[in-house]
């Protein structure tokens, strides 16, 4: 069994039918693309993806300054002004 993590789900047929309408669709939520009933992929809007990306890279510089901050070197204050 396979999870399908979006509300629409169109037919891999109707995507090469009418590939307009599902990029449409895809503006307001996430469209998963079914392959024999299993999800063959997502499209998603640009704003979405966007988002997606932003959130990639928080979660990736929160992980550089966890470790820096748990190095073991002394921090080193600075106000706003000295930067």
């Amino acid at each position: 069994m396979h999870k399908i993590l979006a509300n629409k789900v169109v037919g891999i047929s109707e995507l090469k039918t009418n590939p307009a309408a599902i990029l449409t669709a895809a503006a307001e939520e996430p469209v998963a693309i079914l392959n024999r009933n299993k999800p063959a992929g997502y499209i998603i809007s640009p704003e979405v993806w966007e988002a997606i990306a932003d959130r990639l890279e928080d979660i990736e510089l929160t992980a550089i300054a966890n470790k820096r901050l748990n190095d073991g070197n002394k921090p080193v204050k600075v106000s706003l002004d000295e930067l």
